[in-house]
């Protein structure tokens, strides 16, 4: 007499999961092994960081880990920067190169998959970081043996042993995110 309404429920809401599965972008595995996982920075963070690091059209920007490519596109769009940005995980590259072509800065900007302790950045002028500490502690050497006046911002991490000259929290959504920055000193 009175229609079932467990079965019914229960079919909607499989009806509604398999949509929602069907929507949902699922992404493979990266095509090698991370050292850290890929988390997009918030716009407000990047905008923060490139204004922290005080750039410039003539600046030569490296973002190591680059991810999606966003630091190293939005710096040739509000600044002009020439840039590079730097990750092992092919997919990634492969976003961050497409959506170069999508914001017209593909004169400007290029995308290596690389690993990063391996890749040659000495002729940066900002090196953009959002690795963990014992990574940031890692490319220390490198990051000091840089042209003096270079700069060095990092999202949320910092360099062990380096105190940084600058630092400035973003809240974005509730959550808020610590920036270093540091420049290389001249030789001593």
């Amino acid at each position: 007499m009175f229609p079932d309404f467990r079965r019914a429920g229960a079919r909607a809401c499989g009806s509604a999961v398999a949509m929602l599965l069907a929507s949902c972008s699922v992404l493979p595995p990266a095509d090698v092994k991370l050292d850290v996982p890929y988390v997009s920075t918030p716009e407000e963070v990047v905008a923060e960081m490139l204004d922290m690091a005080k750039l410039g059209p003539g600046d030569l920007l490296y973002d190591l880990g680059c991810g999606d490519g966003r630091i190293v596109i939005s710096a040739a769009r509000r600044f002009g920067t020439r840039g590079v940005g730097v990750d092992i995980d092919s997919r990634r590259v492969a976003d961050a190169a497409a959506a170069a072509r999508s914001a017209g800065v593909t004169d400007r900007v290029r995308f290596l998959k690389q690993d990063l302790f391996e890749t040659d950045f000495s002729e940066a002028s900002v090196v953009t970081l959002y690795l963990f500490p014992e990574l940031n502690a890692r490319l220390k050497p490198k990051l000091l043996a840089l042209k003096p006046g270079t700069r060095i911002v990092s999202h949320n991490f910092g360099i062990a042993g380096w105190p940084p000259e600058a630092s400035s929290d973003v809240e974005v959504r509730g959550n808020v995110h610590r920036l270093f920055l540091w420049t290389v000193p001249q030789a001593r």
